[in-house]
């Protein structure tokens, strides 16, 4: 339509909302449809959180808040940074969101200007590219393969970074791949960006506590000082609380630019829910006895998932070290035919073929930005992943 903005034109919806609004609508209608696509614990919020919630409503906390967080909040994100990470804030660097996509998407429209460029290592989140594109950046991919890993090189970082390169976003553990990067790689990469003094940091820690095996999370600032002055430290508690409808997210980083978020988020949104607030108060401060036992079941459900899959005739599907997704490669089905008669081109007309065929209702790579490929969430119950991996292996084994 005319009267819409020419940067709206640049962007296109998110390819895993539009998969869960799918798989929704067919069940719906009837259809026995798994959905693989949503990002989000199938877990409840805890009680305590719960409570802490409840509490707040009956001491009439209902009114506005400071644009970007209550001071209480604030405090305790700064507690938990200290505690765990080991990185020393102050309130005043310190910004609260309505969830991690507000807090990046803030960032990027108070520093970009046309012509400045933004590192996304792919496979990524399918949103880091378009809100670039929504403030005027232009983003530029590092593409990591499945025998990387999915982990980009210090070289390949090197290659990419040029005098217009402002910032680069960083995921670890990393939503689609679930790969993380240990000490030692991040090291290597923090090398690089300190020969380059003009790139900042953006990190998204959102599955920090989402870990397995003896992976041992950690973040940029936390392995580089050096960094900190230039980096933007962001997390929240959707995916490790089980808060993702409580839509708060954070970070900390240097006065200046905490203070660009804030005039950006005071004339948009203004302050986050105060109920949420009070409830991720808890999240932060409350008991964290929870989250081993929620990992214990995803490392179980992982496991169900990586190996069933690999057992799939055309699917190569790595271990991840954290978060709920895994990244299987479809290379081996690309080029056949499905039972139903559709010609496997790509990872999108894979994705497609198989709601159709089976109900199972995953994102396709390309999406994220590496092919061929699809995304499974195992946020879900067993019964549903070992069902959902029946049906995907049938589909494999019926491609000619």
């Amino acid at each position: 339509m005319p009267f819409l903005s020419k940067t709206l034109a640049r962007v296109k919806p998110s390819p895993t909302i539009a998969v869960s609004t799918k798989a929704r609508e067919l069940k719906q209608a009837g259809v026995d449809v798994i959905g693989l696509g949503a990002g989000e614990p199938d877990f409840d919020t805890p009680d305590n959180i719960k409570a802490a919630a409840i509490a707040a409503i009956k001491a009439g906390k209902t009114k506005y808040t400071a644009p970007d967080g209550m001071p209480e909040l604030k405090q305790a994100i700064c507690d938990k940074f200290r505690r765990e990470n080991g990185l020393d804030y102050s309130p005043d660097q310190v910004s609260v969101g309505t969830g991690g996509k507000q807090i990046l998407y803030n960032a990027l429209v108070a520093t970009l200007n046309e012509g400045d460029e933004v590192l996304i290592p792919a496979p990524y989140w399918v949103s880091y590219p378009d809100m670039v594109l929504l403030a005027g950046g232009t983003p530029v991919t590092i593409k990591a393969s499945l025998e990387a890993g999915f982990k980009i090189t210090p070289a390949q970082l090197e290659a990419a970074i040029t005098p217009n390169t402002k910032w680069l976003i960083f995921n670890s553990p990393s939503n689609p791949t679930g790969a993380g990067y240990s000490r030692d790689e991040l090291k290597r990469l923090t090398d690089v960006l300190l020969r380059h003094p003009h790139v900042w940091v953006m990190t998204d820690d959102m599955y920090e506590h989402l870990v397995f095996d003896d992976f041992k999370f950690c973040t940029p600032a936390q392995i580089e000082p050096q960094l900190y002055n230039r980096t933007l430290t962001c997390n929240g508690v959707s995916k490790a609380y089980a808060m993702t409808g409580w839509r708060i997210g954070y970070a900390a980083g240097p006065v200046e630019l905490i203070s660009a978020m804030r005039k950006v988020q005071s004339q948009s949104t203004s302050n986050p829910c105060s109920i949420s607030q009070c409830a991720a108060i808890e999240a932060l401060n409350g008991t964290q006895d929870f989250l081993a036992t929620n990992n214990k079941t995803f490392k179980r459900r992982r496991n169900i998932v990586v190996k069933a899959l690999n057992d799939a005739r055309g699917i190569t599907c790595p271990t991840p070290d954290g978060a709920f997704y895994v990244y299987p490669s479809i290379a081996g089905c690309i080029g056949k035919t499905s039972a139903g008669g559709t010609k496997i081109s790509n990872d999108e007309v894979f994705a497609t073929a198989l709601l159709q065929e089976t109900g199972v209702a995953v994102v396709f790579g390309a999406a994220f930005g590496l092919s061929p490929n699809f995304r499974v969430s195992y946020a879900t119950s067993d019964q549903a992943l070992i069902e959902a991996c029946k049906r995907i292996q049938t589909f494999c084994a019926g491609l000619q």
